[in-house]
């Protein structure tokens, strides 16, 4: 059950920055990126910061426009949205081999929409990880209103200085949040450390794939968008990240973009070409009723001022995401299944 209401988007907008501080907010988030002149070292070096002001300022609205789970899935044909996201949150309890009784980490699990999922679906407790007070805020009324109190619960924490003891965990995820992370090498060394011996950590990471090229200034501009409007330092090669696990001390068991493939692109709801209306607030008819109602929110102060201008930034996003999906120069689907050894010299 999420939030569905206009006024429910408007109350949300902002996170836990107060109201008059919103705009101040945006103003330094966009200074962050390099449409405004940021540096990618910047942003590495403040990246907690970044990523805060970022899911203080989007989260309302992602709930409203997207539900509960802020990612993306690939898709079958005549499959709605909501179907797709489950099935690739069911995907990843089953790599992992999750069985009841696991004790079972979501790395920057947002409003805990998968965190949910999968703990219903696998019959396990899962502990969500995030940085965001607002995000964990909202998510403990969602685990109330769910009725998973029991099983599902959130840790306000870095992600790469987690606040677990070595070997805790029976199966680790990460959903479209690593690429958070300023160094990959860092998060991972990390997940690596709390999860128990030979166990399994999967992921789906946020990567540019070999077609990218950097120094073709259209395939920089669409990288830039995808970074300002999701709140990323910066967006790692796939080749990247497998350096980065095989560095961390992972065994990798099988690795692959799943955007390869799909029978129905992963971007198709945010292409404006496309019209649903199981998620008709994706579309372009549907964004455009929502740019206009929070500029109407915020003309007479319900949404604060401010609220136009992540609007703004989401937009870019969006556009950015779908130019990269169509040139197969980005991927939010970069999958892979990973090990801890049993001991070091395995």
């Amino acid at each position: 059950m999420s939030k569905a209401g206009a006024l429910d988007l408007a109350s949300g907008l902002g996170g836990k920055i107060e109201k008059t501080e919103v705009l101040s907010a945006v103003e330094q988030y966009e200074r962050y990126h390099v449409f405004y002149g940021g540096e990618e070292e910047e942003r590495k070096a403040n990246y907690t910061d970044m990523v805060n002001k970022y899911y203080d300022l989007v989260t309302s609205f992602y709930e409203f426009g997207w539900g509960e789970s802020f990612h993306f899935a690939p898709r079958w044909k005549g499959e709605s949205l909501k179907e797709s996201i489950k099935r690739h949150e069911h995907f990843l309890a089953l790599q992992l081999g999750l069985k009841p009784g696991h004790k079972v980490l979501d790395v920057g699990c947002g409003i805990g929409g998968p965190l949910r999922e999968i703990a219903r679906f696998s019959s396990t407790s899962v502990t969500g990880i995030n940085n965001n007070e607002y995000q964990i805020t909202r998510g403990k009324e969602l685990n109330r209103i769910a009725g998973v109190e029991k099983n599902c619960n959130f840790v306000k924490a870095d992600f790469m200085k987690m606040p677990f003891p070595d070997s805790t965990f029976d199966a680790i995820y990460a959903i479209e949040a690593t690429c958070h992370a300023p160094d990959a090498y860092g998060c991972y060394k990390e997940i690596y450390r709390v999860l128990k011996p030979g166990q399994y950590f999967a992921a789906y990471e946020w990567c540019m794939t070999d077609s990218f090229d950097p120094n073709n200034s259209e395939h920089q501009k669409i990288k830039a968008e995808i970074e300002i409007g999701d709140g990323l330092p910066d967006i790692r090669l796939t080749g990247q990240c497998l350096e980065a696990l095989k560095q961390a001390g992972f065994e990798i068991i099988w690795e692959k973009d799943l955007a390869v493939g799909s029978p129905l692109p992963w971007y198709l709801p945010l292409d404006t070409s496309h019209f649903s209306l199981s998620s008709f607030r994706l579309t372009s008819v549907g964004r455009f009723i929502t740019r206009n109602m929070v500029k109407g929110l915020e003309f007479v102060g319900l949404a604060p001022k401010g609220s136009q201008r992540v609007q703004d930034f989401l937009e870019k996003a969006a556009e950015g995401l779908v130019e990269g999906g169509r040139k197969e120069i980005f991927t939010p689907m970069y999958f892979f299944l990973a090990r801890k050894p049993l001991s070091e010299r395995q």
